[in-house]
This record gives structure tokens, C-alpha cells and sequence, in this order.
């Protein structure tokens, strides 16, 4: 058995109904792991859920994505065993903790090369750059791709696996100091989310024939620039809710500007099956072995401050990714 500290919250809203309670945690059962923390990640979902965006049932637990030390194992883990490293990132929430049981199929093994720190800070954020940049919306080299919030943990994260695919990427931000940070990822083009001549900059720098996909990950603030930036049977990934969920989408829309495909994409869907979630796990190590990806760990936290960083994120005051330490 072992104590650990939880997060949780008994009515949906702000920050401040997150709370924190002592726990024992059994033995694990059959396909089950019991994994000690050593470092926790921050994301958006997370705020979907405290707030209610997406329903989940009362009290509720956050957290998806963590990495750290796997303290035992069930009847019938095989790929598992104690000692080893490994990180999650789906499944229940309930990463907010100091330790937690997990399936074991939820789990990623990790490898040396990967800390637990880099493992946290990137492999919800990183999986779904591999699932955007690969599977979801590949462009070919030579075109032109636009990723609103380019200066976010996701955003920096697909700036540089687009680049290493030959994308020519357009970023757009919040404010005017996250430009430096966008460029640095491999925007091209970098300009402020509320110009008023962002779509004609758009247009201008590709030539007239804008971009063949938006990976919008900020959702009803930024649908309308989606829109108006992507070119014929172009297609939008809106694969986020950071300022609302987009609604109302009118399908003639797509049709008058050029036949658009629109997908609302989910991580978890491209990462259901084992042999595929190993396989897109494989190319984001690699990714970042190589050093084509970089992880920005922007900002840390104590675990018992993720109220804090809940605020902060929300408020987008921060940039990269965010880690909660126990």
C-alpha cells in the first residue's frame, strides 16, 4: 500500500474548486501498475474538465499526462515491470497526484534518452503533433501550413515537426513578446492573432493561394481566421477549445471557399490501437533524439499549486509547456 496526494473537485468552475485529499493506494490488480510521480503535465483539457466544458462525472479528477517511476505490477503485465520508467497520457484523469493506479495499457514505456521532466512536458502535447503533422492533416513539403497559438505547448511542438517535414509554416500569437518564440520554433511568418490584416498578410506571402491547412488548436476565437486563411480543399484540424468551442459551422461556408475539409480530431483516437500508439510514441522519441523537436519546459509548479497554473494558463501567461512537480 502506499499514501499519496490527489487532486479533485466536487462542482465544476474556476480554479479554486480544485482540492487535495490523502489517499492509500492498494496493491495493483490484474492489468493494473501503481506509478510514483516524478513530474506531472499541464493542458487545456485539464480546464475543459475542472470547468465542465467537457461533463465528467462529480467529484472529478484531473490530469492526463504524467511520467515517473512504476513502483509494481499486476497479474498478467508482461511489458511492465518495477523500476522502469514509463509515462500516460490517456485513459481516466488522475494524473494530478504524487502516485496513481493505471492500466497498463495506458502507459508508454520510456526510453533512457527520455527524462521524466521532457516525458511529461511533451508526450500529450507531442503525440498529438505527431497526429496532426503525420496522420490527421500531413502537408507536403514546399506548403504552407498556418498554427494559431504558435508560441503554446503544442504550438512550438508542431512548428518544428512541420519544419522538419518542409513545411513552411505561418504562426500567429497572443501578444507581440511570443513572436521571438514562434520564429525561433520555425514560423516563417509570425504575426499578432487580432491584426486586422492578418488574412491579406496570409494571402500575400502565399502568393494568393493561402494555406493548405490550419492546425487551430484555440477553437471559436480563431475559427473565422481558419476559415478565411485556408485555400481550396484545404483543411482545418480544430483540435482544441482554448477560447471556446467552435459551434454553428455551416457547411455551405466550406463549399463557397473552395470545397474546405474540416476535422475535429481527437489524440486518442489515432493512439487507440496498441501497435499505433507504440508506433507514434517511436516517431516522437526519435523526433527529439534527432533534436528536429525541442522541448520548452516554460514553467514549473509544486503539484499543490496547480490552481495557480491553472490561472496562468488561462490567462496565457504562459509559454511551452507546463510542468506540475510533487
Amino acid at each position: 500500500m502506499m499514501r499519496a496526494t490527489q487532486a479533485y473537485f466536487e462542482q465544476t468552475g474556476g480554479p479554486e474548486v480544485i482540492q487535495w485529499r490523502e489517499i492509500d493506494l492498494p496493491a495493483p490488480g490484474p492489468g493494473e501498475v501503481l506509478i510514483r510521480h516524478e513530474a506531472v503535465g499541464l493542458n487545456f483539457i485539464d480546464t475543459y474538465l475542472r470547468t465542465g466544458l467537457y461533463p465528467t462525472p462529480l467529484p472529478g479528477s484531473l490530469g492526463f499526462e504524467a511520467a515517473g517511476v512504476i513502483e509494481a505490477v499486476g497479474e498478467g503485465v508482461t511489458h511492465l515491470s518495477p523500476g522502469m520508467r514509463a509515462a500516460s497520457f490517456g485513459g481516466a484523469p488522475g494524473a494530478y497526484a504524487t502516485a496513481r493506479l493505471v492500466k497498463a495499457a495506458e502507459l508508454l514505456p520510456l526510453p533512457d534518452s527520455i527524462d521524466s521532466q521532457t516525458a511529461a512536458a511533451v508526450i500529450l502535447k507531442g503525440t498529438t503533433a505527431e497526429m496532426l503533422a503525420e496522420r490527421c492533416a500531413p502537408v507536403d513539403p514546399g506548403e504552407w501550413a498556418l498554427v494559431p497559438a504558435a508560441a503554446g505547448g503544442v504550438g512550438q511542438l508542431l512548428l518544428q515537426w512541420l519544419k522538419a517535414r518542409g513545411v513552411r509554416v505561418i504562426g500567429t500569437v497572443g501578444s507581440p513578446d511570443k513572436v521571438a518564440i514562434a520564429r525561433e520554433c520555425g514560423a516563417e511568418e509570425v504575426y499578432l492573432a487580432d491584426d486586422p490584416d492578418l488574412v491579406a498578410k496570409v494571402r500575400e506571402v502565399t502568393g494568393g493561394r493561402k494555406v493548405r491547412a490550419s492546425y487551430d488548436g484555440v477553437g471559436a476565437a480563431s475559427w473565422q481566421t481558419s476559415l478565411d486563411c485556408v485555400g481550396p480543399r484545404g483543411i482545418i484540424a480544430s483540435f482544441g477549445n482554448a477560447s471556446g468551442p467552435v459551434t454553428g459551422v455551416g457547411l455551405r461556408e466550406l463549399q463557397v471557399r473552395g470545397s474546405l475539409f474540416v476535422t475535429r480530431p481527437g489524440v486518442y483516437d489515432y493512439y487507440r490501437d496498441p501497435a499505433e500508439a507504440q508506433a507514434g510514441a517511436a516517431k516522437l522519441w526519435q523526433m527529439i533524439a534527432s533534436g528536429a523537436v525541442k522541448v520548452s519546459i516554460g514553467q514549473t509548479y509544486p503539484l499543490l499549486e496547480a490552481a495557480q497554473a491553472h490561472r496562468d494558463l488561462e490567462a496565457r501567461r504562459t509559454t511551452g509547456s507546463t510542468l506540475l512537480l510533487p
